[in-house]
C-alpha cells in the first residue's frame, strides 16, 4: 500500500473503485456481531440496542469476558501476553454465575466469552448455559485449534450465537508465524469445519500489520471460501507482546485506505464487514454515504448505522479473569473490581467511563471534531502510543472543521 493517498484514484485517498481497487491487497479483540444474523452483525431478536437505563447511564452493549487468561498459542499482538499455565486468582464457578446475575441490570449487552482462549476453562460450557438461561446473547472467541467434534457440540448446546477464529494470514507460513506455533492454520480451520458441521456461525478475526497488509484480498477471499458470517478487521494496538510490534503499526494515513477499502469492498460481499479498534471508519463511512448521495440507515447500512467507533465506558467493558473492568481489553485502567463493587455501580460511576461519556474530556482533535459522537478514537491506542487515555486518537489523518477554520479563517 503506498503511503501517498495521491495513488489511490481517489480525490478522498481511499482505493479507486470496488474489488480490485484496495491498497495492495489486503485484518483484538472483541465479536462487536455476536451472532446469527451476518447482514446485521447482532445476534438474531436485536433490531436496535437499548440506548439508556432509568437512570440516564447508557446501557452496556457488549461485554467482553476473559474468564480465562490461558491459552495454548503464544500470539506476537497478545494484549495479554497470555501462556498455557493457569493463572492464579481466576474468579471461581460461583462468582461467575453472580456476576451474570447482575449482567441485565445494566442492559441486555452480549456477552463475549474470550480470554485466553476460553476454551481452557472447563466450566465455560456451564457459565455461557447460564448467561443464556438468563436471556443474555453470547458469543465465544476461541483459536480454534482446540476445537473437536464433541467441543464444537457443547459450544452450540450452551446456547453461544456465533464464534469467532481469528485468521492473521492467508496460509500456514504466515498465520502460524504471528500465532507463534506451528500447525496454528490447519487446527483453526479443522475447528472451523466441525464448527459448521453443527451449525454454528462463525465470523474470521484479523489484526491489520505491515506483514499482512499485502495479503488482505488473500485473507478476505478465505473467509468468503470458508463460509464466514463475518469479517472483522482489528488495527493494531502496541500493548502487551505487541509493544514490540512498533515496525508492524502501520502509518494513518495507510489506516485511513485500508478503511476506505473495507467501505468499498463491503458492497460487493455477503459477508459482514466491520472495522474493529477503528473508530475513524464510522467517520469514513458517512462521508462516503454523503459523496454517493446514501443516508446512513439501518436499511442501507445494518447496525453500523446505530453504533459508535469506540464504545469503550459507553457501550462497552472488559472484564479481566481476575474481575477487573476496563474500558476495554487494550486499556488496562481499572476501573473497579467486581469482588469489591457490584458490576452495575461500576458501569455506572467509574471515573473514567464518565469521561468517556463526556466530549469536553477529550483534548486535541478529538475535542472537538464534528465526528466524535460516532468516532471517539481509539483511547486504548492514545494511551499506549502517545501516554494519553484521552488524548487524539493517534492514527488518524482527519483535520476537524473546528480547526481548519482556524487556519483559514
Amino acid at each position: 500500500m503506498s503511503n501517498n493517498s495521491n495513488n489511490m484514484g481517489h480525490p478522498g485517498g481511499h482505493p479507486a473503485g470496488h474489488m480490485g481497487g484496495h491498497p495492495g491487497g489486503h485484518p483484538g479483540g472483541h465479536p462487536a456481531g455476536a451472532a446469527g444474523n451476518p447482514s446485521s452483525g447482532h445476534p438474531d431478536g436485536i433490531t436496535a440496542p437499548l440506548r439508556t437505563l432509568e437512570d440516564g447511564s447508557p446501557a452496556c452493549r457488549l461485554i467482553a469476558w476473559e474468564v480465562t487468561r490461558s491459552c495454548n498459542l503464544a500470539c506476537k499482538h497478545c494484549r495479554a501476553e497470555a501462556h498455557p499455565e493457569p493463572y492464579p486468582g481466576e474468579l471461581s464457578t460461583e462468582e461467575a454465575k453472580a456476576l451474570i446475575d447482575t449482567f441485565p441490570q445494566v442492559g441486555k449487552p452480549i456477552i463475549i466469552f474470550t480470554g485466553g482462549d476460553p476454551m481452557m476453562r472447563p466450566d465455560v460450557y456451564e457459565l455461557v448455559a447460564y448467561a443464556h438461561s438468563k436471556g443474555l446473547p453470547c458469543a465465544f472467541s476461541p483459536n480454534g485449534t482446540l476445537i473437536t467434534p464433541e467441543t464444537a457440540q457443547k459450544i452450540k448446546d450452551a446456547g453461544v450465537n456465533r464464534c469467532s477464529i481469528s485468521i492473521d494470514g492467508p496460509d500456514a507460513a504466515s498465520h502460524d508465524s504471528f500465532r507463534g506455533v506451528p500447525g496454528a492454520f490447519e487446527a483453526s480451520l479443522r475447528g472451523i469445519e466441525y464448527l459448521k458441521s453443527v451449525g454454528m456461525p462463525f465470523q474470521i478475526n484479523t489484526t491489520v500489520t505491515r506483514n499482512n497488509l499485502s495479503s488482505f484480498k488473500k485473507i478476505f477471499e478465505l473467509c468468503e471460501r470458508i463460509g464466514a458470517a463475518a469479517w472483522h478487521i482489528f488495527l493494531l494496538v502496541p500493548m502487551g507482546r505487541a509493544s514490540g510490534l512498533a515496525d508492524q503499526v502501520i502509518t494513518a494515513q495507510e489506516y485511513e485506505d485500508v478503511l476506505h477499502w473495507l467501505y468499498d469492498f463491503r458492497k460487493g460481499t455477503k459477508m459482514h464487514l466491520k472495522a474493529t479498534c477503528a473508530p475513524h471508519y464510522y467517520r469514513i463511512m458517512r462521508q462516503r454515504a454523503k459523496e454517493e448521495g446514501i443516508s446512513v440507515t439501518p436499511e442501507t447500512f445494518g447496525m453500523d448505522a446505530l453504533t459508535r467507533g469506540c464504545l469503550g465506558g459507553t457501550g462497552f467493558c472488559f472484564i479481566s479473569h481476575v474481575g477487573q473492568v476496563q474500558p476495554c481489553g487494550y486499556l488496562e485502567l481499572n476501573c473497579g473490581n467486581v469482588r469489591e463493587t457490584p458490576f452495575p455501580q461500576i458501569w455506572r460511576e467509574s471515573k473514567y467511563f464518565l469521561q468517556f461519556r463526556d466530549q469536553s474530556t477529550y483534548t486535541g482533535k478529538c475535542g472537538v471534531c464534528e465526528y466524535h459522537k460516532v468516532c471517539g478514537g481509539c483511547r486504548a491506542r492514545a494511551h499506549s502510543m502517545d501516554g494519553d487515555h484521552m488524548g487524539e486518537e493517534p492514527l488518524c489523518t482527519y483535520i476537524p472543521a473546528k480547526m481548519r477554520r482556524k487556519e483559514n479563517p
